[in-house]
């Protein structure tokens, strides 16, 4: 009782306890890396915006592989791969035989920066989609400086 008593009035009192104070917080502190949305000039923010759109169940799969990487980083396949130029994708089968991707780098400050998503249509990723997560990419950056 009299440790616990000290502890409280030493420690937690003086903001030097470092325990989680939520399981909340004590997953967070387990990311390698943390995502965040890339936000146009306009305030939009692109992959949310997408994720929105889709069901319910796909968002929770999208979802559940973003934090895979967010823990597990740096990660190889099947989750995530590296398409070049600094870009990753986020590699997520949905139902119905269905493919989607999210597109990613990881800016200065060590974030997961997801600029783009899609359901996959075909085998190669397509140039279109590839270039607007690049133009994304660069955006982000000079927004950083």
């Amino acid at each position: 009782m009299t440790y616990h008593l000290w502890y409280t009035l030493h420690y937690v009192a003086k903001g030097k306890d470092k325990r989680p104070k939520s399981e909340t917080e004590a997953a967070v502190r387990g990311k390698r890396i943390f995502a965040i949305f890339f936000r146009t000039e306009a305030g939009g923010e692109p992959v949310r915006e997408w994720l929105k759109g889709l069901s319910r169940e796909d968002r929770k799969l999208i979802g559940t592989d973003i934090m895979t990487v967010e823990f597990g980083w740096p990660i190889g396949m099947p989750v995530c791969r590296p398409l070049g130029n600094g870009l990753y994708e986020v590699r997520t089968d949905l139902t119905g035989r269905r493919i989607a991707r999210v597109l990613f780098y990881v800016d200065k400050l060590s974030r997961m920066v997801l600029l783009h998503g899609f359901i996959k249509k075909t085998q190669k990723t397509p140039d279109q989609d590839l270039q607007l997560a690049i133009g994304n990419k660069s955006k982000h950056e000079r927004g950083l400086r």
